[in-house]
């Protein structure tokens, strides 16, 4: 078993490096050089054992969560990612878990140039805190407030395909293994984020549930929204698993969350350079609905009002 500076040790032997890092893990603080004429973007997200992640992930999945998320973030805002620091509470210091841990950790990092650039170790309950910094030009940033109406919805990739394993999870059952992989190892959608900017009014990653996410982007926009919830993009796993279970699909696909999927708008006569934003990026995208100029989100199915059990997930509720 080691102690707090071996798990530093171990962790800034793994950490990556880049040429805009002028002293990374192993000081006071960290001194970076930021490229010239661009503005920063930083995003933090927390993730605790038992809600945001089952107890007995495997670490590497963890590592790689625990940083995919933070991503997600600066791809809903057009961002390309550089630098990230990283706070690792633990029970103990267990060699292998830090180890397979920051397997997965850098192995995205490295997939988009991160470099770890500090942060911190503590003994306690598993709990993994994580910022990431990226860089966006001035007026490029994709942000909450931009949605017009008349602007079509669009989603990227598939939805449900987390929540369902988390429910399944919840319940006590075996989860798919593709299922799993969704929840463990979600993709920040960084490329397309990029080649949206200049064609997106507004955007968000689809985390706490597509409604919900949704919702903060009318709230923000002084606007309204409505979503054809038989329009969500599933995948082939997902439709097995619900089977003829419509309101069970619907459910989690409108506010399942743990998607890290991208929701965002677009002018309606956007649709072909949306397309070849996504084409480009190498991910699908589904248009789900328009903008209104009415508030709140209202989901649609078959041109009537539709209502799931709930909009999505918050934390301190109840």
């Amino acid at each position: 078993m080691s102690g707090e500076f071996d798990v530093i040790a171990r962790i800034r032997a793994r950490a990556g490096t880049r040429s805009d890092v002028v002293l990374g893990i192993g000081d006071d603080a960290a001194l970076l050089t930021p490229s010239p004429g661009m503005q920063l973007v930083v995003a933090t997200d927390t993730l605790n054992c038992g809600v945001h992640f089952p107890a007995e992930t495997a670490p590497y999945y963890i590592g790689w969560k625990s940083l995919a998320v933070n991503l997600s973030d600066l791809a809903a805002m057009g961002a390309q990612p550089a630098w990230c620091s990283l706070s690792l509470s633990m029970p103990q210091a267990d060699d292998a878990w830090v180890d397979a841990f920051i397997d997965g950790f850098m192995a995205l990092a490295s997939m988009h140039g991160v470099a770890l650039i500090g942060g911190d170790t503590t003994r306690g309950s598993l709990s993994i805190c994580v910022s990431v910094i990226g860089f966006v030009e001035p007026g490029h940033a994709l942000k909450r407030d931009g949605a017009k109406a008349g602007d079509d919805i669009w989603v990227s990739g598939t939805l449900g395909d987390a929540a369902a394993a988390l429910s399944l999870w919840q319940s006590g059952q075996a989860m798919p293994a593709a299922l799993r992989e969704r929840l463990d190892r979600p993709t920040p959608r960084i490329a397309l984020g990029c080649a949206l900017s200049g064609i997106a009014n507004a955007c968000i990653d689809v985390s706490d549930g597509l409604l919900a996410d949704l919702g903060h982007i009318c709230k923000a926009s002084g606007v309204g929204a409505e979503v054809d919830v038989d329009s969500l993009p599933a995948s082939s796993t997902f439709f097995a698993f619900t089977g003829e279970d419509l309101e069970t699909r619907r459910h989690l696909q409108a506010a399942g969350g743990d998607d890290y999927e991208l929701c965002f708008t677009a002018p309606a006569d956007a649709g072909r350079h949306v397309e070849d934003a996504a084409r480009s990026s190498g991910v699908a995208v589904t248009r789900i609905g328009r903008i209104t100029k009415a508030h709140g989100v209202r989901a649609l199915l078959d041109g009537d009002a539709w209502q799931p059990i709930s909009v999505g997930h918050e934390h301190f509720s109840g």
